[in-house]
């Protein structure tokens, strides 16, 4: 609990995370960000993801775009479903990480992208908890079911046995483009201009600062390459409003660790 708890203490943003899917001129082809971490409250929620879904052509091309340190597994178990289940072709193109829970997500994607230099995460599933010591102990036999269908996913994808995914789930395993692909993790590798997004809509500036860098240090394995923080592009003024908001999300956050 107290590590999921960190994760959305150290990256959710403060303010509700609206999802939108922008479609082409034509209507046949829109694109989703998925930038955010996943949570019903502090990040992305699968009720958005639906709000969002409502507005395009159910039978259009689908261009998921994942930036995400994951989550909470369950939310991001409705997210894979309602994608899923659209009649239309959905393309999950990971362009910086898929990470825990994100990864849940991607899975739903009839082909996989991963632009090169991202980063492929899978481990065993988090959510959070509260109550007595018999709400802990339903919710841990809850874990584990979800692991196994997780692992399930994974294995189904992949080709590999359910033991082999079980193992690299216990082991928090980090993968390079090149290491998902091989895996079977993902279909291909898109180059730099492949990796552009589709339909009309770019992503906010909160969305691309998001891209640059997460914070990570919840997860015991993260590769150094995605712990160190690179300069910063170009001086901004702070937004002490949104400094303060987010501060106050904090102590919320720690009050329930």
């Amino acid at each position: 609990m107290k590590k999921l708890v960190q994760l959305l203490r150290d990256n959710a943003k403060p303010r509700p995370v609206n999802i939108k899917a922008a479609a082409n001129e034509g209507g046949d082809e829109a694109t989703m960000y998925l930038y955010d971490v996943i949570d019903s409250y502090w990040g992305i929620s699968a009720k958005s993801v639906a709000d969002a879904l409502a507005g395009i052509n159910p039978a259009a091309t689908l261009h998921v775009r994942v930036n995400s340190p994951g989550g909470d597994v369950f939310e991001a178990r409705a997210i894979k479903t309602l994608l899923e289940e659209r009649p239309g072709n959905t393309v999950v193109h990971v362009d910086g990480l898929a990470a825990s829970a994100a990864t849940t997500i991607a899975m739903a994607g009839d082909e996989i992208v991963m632009a090169d230099g991202s980063y492929f995460m899978i481990h065993n599933a988090w959510s959070i908890a509260l109550g007595n010591k018999a709400d802990m102990t339903a919710m841990a036999a809850l874990l584990e079911k979800m692991d196994g269908t997780i692992a399930a996913d994974y294995a189904a994808r992949t080709g590999k046995g359910v033991e082999e995914i079980a193992a690299l789930m216990d082991a928090e395993t980090w993968m390079t483009a090149s290491e998902a692909l091989a895996a079977g993790f993902v279909n291909r590798i898109a180059g730099a201009a492949e990796s552009e997004p589709d339909g009309d809509e770019e992503p906010d500036e909160d969305d691309v600062n998001a891209r640059a860098h997460w914070n990570l240090a919840a997860y015991d394995k993260t590769p150094k390459a995605l712990t160190e923080r690179g300069k910063p592009t170009a001086a901004r003024q702070p937004d002490y409003a949104a400094i303060h908001a987010n501060n106050r999300r904090r102590l919320r956050l720690l009050e329930i660790a």
